[in-house]
């Protein structure tokens, strides 16, 4: 393959690199999802763990038009029309989820089901999928409030105007991990409507996009990302299903 240094494969992440995604800011461990991800990725590709490379890039860096020192960056890039006129990406190796978070005071700080929160006081921002998945998946009793932004929402929840809220899993993680100092993920709700899709992001007309989005296709249709995502996200970050 036509890599960046010959025989090896350099991928590029953030610097910090946060968690769950990549455990300790050291992507080179394989622990975290999208750490593990990535190797699993190199895998496809035919490199073992000792032939990958790690560089550090910043977001805004790697989405800029121009050549890349790097083979595939992973940092949470949602695929977008506006992107992809200045890099290329995979094939999406996340979907987003919709996610509640709560107070740990709250009375559905503890809930395991959908049918628990139906009761509840829920809130989200306008003309989101969050808030289309308070009104196609939840269902609640009481009419959703809408906010204008998450702060807003966020702000709601902590004077306990409402009893949960409902964001993508990467925010909630960084509002009940950064925002919060006694915030929770209650769950993650099953997918609604057109998801949001993290990609690999590679230079604009990389020779190795379509090998890389095979590969990433093949660890999804034979559940390899699911486990990933059940292991990461779910079990060791604290976020799991809602049934």
């Amino acid at each position: 393959m036509q890599t960046e240094t010959a025989g090896k494969l350099t991928i590029a992440t953030d610097d910090p690199a946060y968690e769950p995604w990549v455990v300790g800011n050291k992507p080179e461990s394989g622990e975290g999802f999208e750490s593990a991800v990535a190797y699993a990725v190199a895998e496809q590709l035919g490199y073992a763990q000792s032939d990958v490379t790690w560089t550090r890039v910043t977001f805004n860096n790697a989405i800029a038009p121009g050549p890349k020192n790097f083979d595939f960056d992973v940092n949470q890039f949602s695929v977008t029309p506006e992107r992809q006129q200045a890099v290329d990406f995979s094939s999406p190796y996340y979907l987003v989820r919709q996610t509640v978070i709560s107070l740990k005071s709250s009375k559905i700080a503890n809930a395991k089901t959908i049918a628990e929160l139906q009761g509840a006081k829920l809130g989200a921002q306008v003309g989101t999928t969050s808030y289309q998945a308070v009104n196609e998946l939840i269902k609640p009793t009481t009419q959703p409030q809408v906010y204008n932004t998450n702060d807003d929402a966020k702000k709601a929840l902590e004077n306990g105007q409402i009893d949960g809220l409902v964001v993508d899993l990467p925010t909630a993680f960084y509002i009940t991990g950064a925002e919060l100092t006694d915030g929770k993920i209650v769950g993650q709700l099953p997918q609604v409507g057109t998801p949001e899709t993290f990609g690999l992001l590679l230079d604009k007309g990389s020779p190795l996009t379509k090998c890389v989005s095979e590969a990433v296709d093949k660890l999804r249709n034979d559940g390899s990302l699911q486990r990933l995502e059940q292991k990461w996200l779910a079990d060791t970050a604290g976020a799991p299903e809602l049934s």
